[in-house]
């Protein structure tokens, strides 16, 4: 949905009975400030933003997000859109304008037969993966489990499956779409293809998505899955190793490495792992990493697919304060290898965290113009993430994950 950014007093000039106006066309819930749960409503993951919208919107159905939409227009405000809350930039909060919030909407609804199910904007990825694998069903869709589905599909969506089933938008067969004059859409390949194109990757400025179609693939609900950990001494050796495997095993298997210091204060490299096909199968093409080096731990085993999709969840905690650089890499040589491991060792905070995720398999079979996500060729996602506690340390810890953006390719 695109932004016009209102007067400073537009939001302020509002009457009582505008605002009782509009509170009376919604189902859900409008939230000013001072309001018991406004404070809460406003809260979203990254803990780097505290901002105050002069309104929140709580929808519970397209109807309630046309009507915000339409009242945000008439009234000149700055928008801002939250789903799962999980915009890094800080995208789902602004300062003095209207937040729409479509966190209560938490429609699913699974069709077993056609393996498709549809959602709404405010559902989790665990509660996505907890309705499809009531089925023995699941799509690609992230690493973290309290993110968003919306964020998350409109931006492309990495995942656990992608070398199997491709990103997340591979897998969109349809949404249902707010457009910035209050009409709504549908979009897909047969109806609006051009906005089923935009919203596959590019992100969510060309409306507000209130429901998602998604295929789902046969997964679990056992998979082999977990963590491998090794001491940062290792490093080097261990992406190496990564660069060559991760990109030459069957695409059932996704693995992402990791540069992180463990909860007792260690530094370590971890390869967290993902096999979806057989798991006699999955046991011999892990044999050459299981081999490798001298781990301190080797926590890979047969799992539900749902344990492996939160194993992540720890390191990335809602509330934190967090700032990154990311890209993609073509090649992983050892001389970078070695800048990336020199840059890890100055780490300003022991929450940060460096990692790699190896597009390969689907991912890369789709042509780089069929969607908005143009990234298909074999490489390696490269995300620098500094995290920290306290607001005072901001800049000292978002510098050094600028420290190396060069290797991202962003400046």
């Amino acid at each position: 949905m695109s932004q016009h950014r209102p007067t400073a007093s537009s939001a302020a000039s509002m009457d009582e009975s505008t605002i009782a106006a509009f509170r009376g066309h919604l189902r859900g819930e409008l939230q000013q400030p001072g309001e018991e749960a406004y404070d809460t409503a406003r809260k979203i993951w990254n803990g780097m933003f505290d901002r105050r919208p002069a309104l929140i919107a709580r929808c519970v159905s397209a109807a309630d997000v046309i009507q915000a939409v339409n009242f945000a227009r008439t009234q000149g405000l700055l928008v801002s859109v939250r789903g799962g809350g999980h915009s890094l930039p800080g995208h789902s909060v602004c300062d003095g304008g209207l937040m729409i919030d479509l966190s209560p909407m938490k429609g699913i609804r699974v069709d077993p037969v056609r393996q498709t199910v549809r959602a709404e904007p405010g559902v989790l990825l665990r509660e996505l993966d907890r309705e499809t694998q009531a089925f023995g069903l699941a799509t690609t869709c992230g690493v973290v489990s309290d993110t968003g589905i919306a964020g998350l599909t409109l931006g492309g969506g990495q995942g656990w499956l992608m070398g199997k089933y491709g990103l997340t938008i591979d897998n969109l067969l349809t949404v249902d779409i707010v457009l910035a004059d209050g009409r709504l859409l549908c979009a897909s390949e047969c109806e609006n293809e051009d906005l089923f194109w935009a919203v596959r990757g590019g992100g969510g400025n060309f409306g507000i998505v209130t429901s998602f179609e998604y295929r789902l693939h046969r997964v679990g609900p056992t998979i082999l899955g977990g963590m491998i950990l090794y001491p940062r001494e290792q490093a080097q050796e261990v992406l190496s190793f990564y660069r060559d495997y991760s990109m030459n095993t069957p695409d059932e298997l996704s693995v992402v490495a990791a540069l992180f210091t463990s909860p007792d204060g260690l530094p370590v490299v971890a390869l967290v792992v993902c096999w979806s096909g057989s798991l006699a199968e999955g046991e011999a093409c892990l044999g050459p990493l299981r081999q490798l080096g001298t781990p301190l731990a080797d926590l890979v085993g047969e799992m539900p697919y749902c344990q492996l999709q939160s194993m992540l969840d720890a390191a990335l905690p809602p509330g934190m304060a967090r700032y990154s650089k990311m890209g993609y890499l073509p090649h992983l040589e050892e001389q970078l290898i070695k800048t990336v491991l020199d840059h890890t060792a100055e780490m300003s905070s022991p929450y940060s965290m460096v990692l790699f995720n190896a597009m390969k398999g689907a991912v890369t079979r789709v042509a780089a113009d069929a969607t908005a996500f143009p990234h298909r060729n074999p490489q390696w996602h490269f995300d620098i993430v500094a995290q920290w506690l306290d607001a005072a340390e901001q800049e000292q810890h978002s510098a050094w994950a600028r420290g190396r953006q060069q290797l991202a390719g962003r400046r």
